[in-house]
């Protein structure tokens, strides 16, 4: 456990409105707290592998975060939106204005947001005149450890969102709304900002990400990505179609070649996704899937809905189940005369050997420490999961 102490100028904590627990699980809810930091006593030594952005200092938006912080007659605790931490826990020491943070896992605490911001910050304090002070806005949150990942997209949307907006005005989507043309969702998918839509372009593109076969070519090359980085699967997508437009080659783009099989891969997410439970009760003798961390139950009569085809399911199961198994079926893929195909049917797959693929991935968790966040990261449990769909299908070819 990592402990990191400093010194702040004042601190505020936010009540949770859903009191102490979310839920009758005893789940401890979130919490916020909110900090400013004279920037000379922000410590050095904050995790940053929570940042799902790379720190380009090179842009403008980093000069203009250098220029603020430097300003002699600019507040920038006002003008800069802060650093937003995750911590397993705090502490503070009222008498010395002494706040503690404790880091367990950098994989879902430490720097989530305002990387630029931090480092910054680092590294320009030093710059600043000897009777300059400038303070820092941090906000901490804790207990955010199974729904990290939603909270590090939610706050991490702007290179996102521009990336997809501008993919939009050029028409590089196409090929997928060709694709899905007929299917039921096709109208219900937000392509551009703030479009109130159920599906998230960016969502359909960590999908197709699993399956790109030039990418992935191997049993070794697992996409962990898909699920812990929306941005990279975004970046993956344009560039390729930037890439083989410009070569004028567009049917040697992985995406191009996937046009085939893209519906079978929604449809399987969506069979996926509505069997988790039954293929829980399967493997365990009827235990009960609702019980296990991470897994929502409704908390009134209404049902949940499945992402894609709209379903109803009694349970909501986190990502990081759902996308380890979606992506063991690249095992089936295959590319033949310059398309992808599939080797066998992923559904007839699914339904035979499902309750091994979640039994697996449940039990992962309970390894991890009960943690569906960090099966999702799991490259290990990746590589389980794709090895014994791709073992069963050569045990069927072999009979």
């Amino acid at each position: 456990m990592q402990k990191i102490k400093f010194k702040v100028e004042s601190l505020r904590k936010i009540p949770n409105p859903y009191g102490i627990f979310m839920d009758d699980t005893k789940r401890k809810a979130p919490e916020m707290i909110f900090a400013i930091v004279d920037i000379r006593e922000l410590p050095d030594n904050i995790p940053t592998k929570t940042n799902p952005r790379e720190q380009n200092m090179r842009t403008k938006v980093a000069g203009r975060i250098k220029d603020g912080l430097l300003s002699e007659h600019s507040p920038f605790f006002i003008l800069n939106r802060g650093i937003l931490l995750s911590a397993q826990d705090v502490k503070f020491d009222n008498a010395n204005s002494e706040l503690t943070i404790f880091i367990e896992d950098e994989t879902v605490h430490g720097n989530v947001d305002g990387g630029h911001t931090y480092k910054t910050i680092l590294d320009y304090r030093d710059s600043l005149g000897a009777d300059t002070k400038q303070y820092a806005r941090i906000e901490i949150l804790t207990g955010i450890e199974d729904i990290f990942e939603d909270v590090a997209a939610a706050r991490n949307t702007s290179v996102q969102v521009q990336d997809k907006a501008i993919a939009e005005l050029k028409q590089k989507f196409n090929m997928i709304k060709e694709a899905i043309e007929s299917e039921s969702f096709k109208d219900n998918i937000a392509y551009r900002e703030n479009e109130d839509k159920d599906i998230d372009v960016a969502d359909i593109l960590t999908l197709l990400y699993m399956f790109n076969l030039e990418k992935h070519d191997n049993r070794e090359k697992m996409a962990v990505s898909a699920y812990s980085s929306k941005q990279t699967c975004v970046k993956d997508y344009t560039t390729a179609y930037d890439k083989y437009e410009k070569e004028n080659n567009v049917e040697n783009n992985p995406y191009y070649k996937m046009k085939n099989v893209m519906t079978d891969i929604f449809k399987l997410y969506d069979l996926i996704e509505t069997s988790m439970a039954r293929k829980y009760r399967e493997v365990n003798n009827g235990g009960m899937y609702g019980r296990v961390k991470g897994v929502e139950v409704p908390k009134s009569e209404t049902k949940f809905k499945s992402k894609f085809y709209k379903k109803n399911m009694e349970h909501r199961t986190p990502k990081g189940f759902l996308y380890p198994i979606v992506g063991a079926f690249r095992a089936l893929l295959a590319e033949k005369d310059g398309v992808y195909y599939w080797k066998a049917d992923p559904m007839e797959y699914f339904e035979e050997i499902g309750k091994n693929l979640v039994g697996d991935t449940v039990e992962r968790s309970r390894t991890l420490g009960n943690n569906p966040n960090a099966v999702g990261k799991d490259t290990g449990t990746w590589k389980q999961l794709y090895n014994n769909v791709l073992t069963q299908y050569l045990l069927n070819q072999a009979e």
